[in-house]
């Protein structure tokens, strides 16, 4: 079944809008470009002179062209050594920002009883500030490991393990989506799930509502929503409050 644009830049496919928010408990997002208008981790390259080399990465992973995603987030990182705290501090000050309509769409589910989920295949320096901007209920993301060096350290170029695994990729964040509904005695089936990249896909294939917010083509082509103008509020055009 193929999309079928509503309005411009909104599709849809397999349902008849308009749902109901309050139908639904627990909205997922990812962070990079979905949540938030960069890809962190290369802009963190930037600060070293290798954005287009990490950036390239970057774009194979999110369009699924590389079948092992750890090892392409391990490639990344160990590129981002000797990165320090302060840079990664001006990355979320100078370049960080939420989507359009970022704000809105976390309102309107949280007015609806909804929890708010983030997961991301990036790191918890800026998923925690995130959440905190947004009073987001539940996070995963990776870990930076640090080292003492100047301006109160810098990344040594690989990732902390955690209680829950490795790395945070499509995997755990189909993972995390399914242990975060059974924590709140939902089906998965009452779960919203947007994201672009290809590592988003396991999740929001359990999802009762999958929505692709300007994703990659092989995203788009799975989602049950397609936002491809416009913030993430236009999600409410299709799911009212």
């Amino acid at each position: 079944m193929s999309l079928q644009e509503i309005s411009p830049g909104l599709a849809i496919r397999g349902f008849t809008p308009p749902l109901t928010l309050r139908d639904f408990k627990l909205i997922a997002f990812d962070m990079d470009s979905t949540l938030i208008n960069i890809e962190c981790v290369d802009e963190i390259a930037d600060v070293v002179g290798r954005k287009e080399e990490v950036a390239a990465i970057t774009e194979a992973a999110m369009r699924g062209e590389i079948s092992d995603y750890k090892e392409s987030l391990r490639q990344r990182v160990k590129l981002l050594r000797g990165v320090t705290i302060a840079d990664m501090e001006e990355v979320y000050v100078q370049r960080l920002q939420l989507n359009p309509g970022a704000r809105e769409l976390v309102a309107a589910a949280k007015a609806a009883g909804l929890k708010v989920l983030l997961v991301s295949g990036g790191f918890t320096f800026f998923t925690d500030r995130v959440r905190d901007t947004l009073g987001i209920d539940f996070t995963r993301s990776n870990v930076l490991e640090v080292e003492s060096g100047p301006n109160c350290g810098q990344l040594t170029g690989r990732m902390v393990d955690q209680p829950w695994g490795d790395i945070c990729d499509g995997a755990e964040k189909r993972k995390m989506l399914l242990e975060t509904c059974a924590q709140l005695g939902i089906s998965p089936r009452q779960a919203i799930a947007m994201g672009d990249g290809a590592n988003d896909l396991p999740m929001m294939g359990e999802a009762g509502l999958s929505v692709a917010y300007h994703a990659k083509p092989r995203v788009r082509e799975q989602a049950m929503v397609a936002i491809d103008q416009g913030g993430l509020d236009r999600l409410l055009e299709v799911v009212r409050p």
